[in-house]
């Protein structure tokens, strides 16, 4: 029904944005992805999902085309709902989800709060094939992800050398490197180390 809503960005939240289109204010849920896309700016352009349910119509909008179909595909697989698919688009980019359900890696995904290994297998065996169709990403958002992918894998190979536990670290430094991509290795594991 609707493709996007541009306007001012009236109330920023991690989870949602009010974006003012000509006077009528879109509450609209967001992942952290797109929060971070967004969250400097006055005005913002949200590709959004409407869902309509009996009891409540929500917008989910999103900072790219790309999530957005990411949304689209991981709450067609049964069992996965707009909250869920939201969580896991806020635990890992795009790139990442794609790399991860590419690889066939369930025990990555299922590190997503909520979501149990069965959900994670079911959602990589429902999608695997379909991630090559959504094709590749803008040049810089790849250009940004492997320089904090090389920062990624040092800050990690670092806390584990250090004796702190991977699947920790790995969160930790997620959440790190999604706020700041770019960020040096030392301050990655010095800020890792205080949420350690």
């Amino acid at each position: 029904m609707y493709e996007y809503i541009c306007g001012t960005i009236a109330e920023l939240a991690p989870a949602y944005a009010v974006i003012d289109a000509s006077g009528v204010g879109y509450y609209i849920n967001i992942s952290l992805q797109t929060y971070s896309a967004v969250e400097h700016c006055d005005k913002a352009k949200l590709y959004v999902h409407f869902t309509v349910r009996e009891d409540m119509q929500t917008l989910y909008g999103f900072a790219t085309k790309i999530e957005r179909e990411l949304f689209r595909r991981l709450i067609s697989v049964s069992g996965v709902g707009g909250n869920t698919a939201r969580m896991i688009l806020s635990t890992y980019t795009t790139e990442e989800l794609q790399n991860i359900i590419a690889t066939e890696n369930a025990a990555l995904l299922k590190n997503v709060k909520g979501l149990g290994l069965k959900t994670a297998q079911k959602i990589i065996v429902e999608l695997s094939g379909k991630m090559l169709e959504l094709g590749a990403t803008d040049g810089a958002s790849n250009i940004r992800a492997a320089a904090s992918s090389a920062v990624y894998d040092e800050a990690l190979a670092a806390l584990t050398m250090l004796g702190f536990q991977k699947s920790a670290s790995e969160k930790a430094l997620q959440t790190i490197l999604r706020e700041e991509p770019s960020l040096p290795v030392e301050q990655a594991v010095r800020m890792a180390l205080k949420k350690l």
